[in-house]
């Protein structure tokens, strides 16, 4: 498969001037502030500053709102028991069994008050978390789009409340979670009532008043079911929906991750292209393919310190996937094959290295790592250590 729309040759001695490996954890956690801005003088025209900072605040609220919008909307509805209608008792014991039935539905529609009532309490929490969480990633993202220091620890911090915003949202799916539970444990409950209801009417010995009993309770049960199903269906579909989404903004936070790293935004997860094709599964990890003849996507020379490979290794794998989703790319340590056994031991353990990296960005990117194959070789033509990257 050729792509001579897509190489990249990555040449050090021209675009190469930062780093290419890190030390930070992928979630960093840092507690420092920004320094603070010099203050505007008279002829520094404050006016001006005011309009940069409206602007900046304005893009922030418009990124906060599409990305609310991502999010799916949570269900609505409000679950309220219609109630138990009293009825005298006969003395029969049709009528006892009448009464003993009308207690267990005033239990029930007890318990299903108690879920509502956690329902929506954990309803308005997400809702809350998710305005910060929101509102936070959505300042991180503005300050990446414009650039900004590496590893800025204002971003790392505002990076570290996003996550603890979205792993509260988390917490609370869990416990939505744990609430389909008990709903469905109510449903056992209320098929019980059903038929033990039905099951009264054949029982011998009633009076009419009994059976007028029946009938009123029947009917109740029956819309007592409705509603159970009515809840437990939202509250599954809520935590369906909240999980998906849940899943995809922890992708993103890593892709936030290494562009807080590298100081700019590199784009949306790779991963958004990588889904749409089949490639290999979670257990499936592409292996190596023979490169000979190939003409690479992507080279980067290590012939300096910090190379900075990132961005346009992100550019050229992203646009790879948008042509072709169900590419698998080869990631190959290149070392110079003279200077003898030492020195290649040397250079082959280095360029292994610089691969290894390149993959874990690859990663943080978004790229699912079975969808990367690593491997090595040397070449007399190389002058210094590189990282070649194939897509198949």
């Amino acid at each position: 498969m050729d792509f001579p729309k897509l190489r990249v040759l990555l040449a050090g001695a021209v675009l190469f001037t930062g780093a290419c490996s890190f030390d930070e954890d992928l979630w960093p956690s840092l507690s420092a502030s920004e320094p603070a801005a010099k203050s505007a003088t008279a002829d520094e025209q404050p006016e001006t500053v005011s309009s940069q900072t409206a602007s900046a605040q304005d893009a922030a609220t418009q990124q906060a709102t599409a990305l609310a919008a991502n999010q799916p909307a949570l269900g609505s509805t409000k679950f309220v028991p219609t109630g138990v209608t009293p009825g005298d008792t006969t003395g029969t014991f049709v009528g006892k069994k009448v009464q003993e039935l009308r207690d267990e539905l005033q239990k029930l529609q007890s318990s299903i008050l108690q879920h509502n009532e956690q329902l929506q309490s954990v309803r308005s929490r997400i809702v809350e978390s998710s305005q910060q969480y929101h509102g936070t990633i959505a300042a991180v993202k503005s300050r990446l789009q414009v650039g900004t220091t590496r590893g800025n620890p204002v971003l790392v911090q505002q990076f570290n409340t996003a996550q603890q915003d979205l792993n509260r949202l988390s917490q609370d799916i869990g416990e939505m979670n744990k609430l389909s539970t008990g709903v469905a444990s109510d449903s056992t409950l209320a098929s019980f009532l059903t038929e033990s209801v039905r099951a009264a009417f054949k029982v011998s010995g009633a009076v009419d008043e009994d059976h007028r009993q029946l009938a009123i309770l029947e009917d109740e049960v029956d819309q007592t079911v409705v509603l159970i199903d009515r809840l437990h269906r939202e509250v599954t579909e809520d935590v369906r929906r909240q999980s998906s989404w849940i899943g995809a903004e922890q992708r993103n936070l890593v892709q936030i991750s290494a562009g807080i790293r590298q100081g700019e935004s590199l784009g949306s997860s790779l991963l958004d292209a990588a889904v749409t094709g089949r490639g290999p599964g979670a257990s499936q990890v592409a292996a190596p393919a023979d490169t000979a003849g190939r003409r690479p996507l992507v080279v980067i020379r290590f012939d300096r310190p910090n190379v900075p490979y990132q961005q346009a290794l992100y550019t050229a794998v992203s646009r790879a996937l948008e042509s072709h989703p169900t590419a698998v790319f080869d990631l190959v340590a290149v070392a110079p094959s003279a200077g003898g056994s030492a020195r290649v031991a040397i250079n082959t353990n280095k360029a292994k290295r610089h691969a290894e990296d390149v993959k874990r960005s690859l990663v943080e990117m978004g790229l699912p790592p079975t969808r990367v194959a690593v491997s090595a070789k040397t070449l007399a033509a190389a002058k210094t250590n590189e990282v070649h990257l194939y897509v198949r």
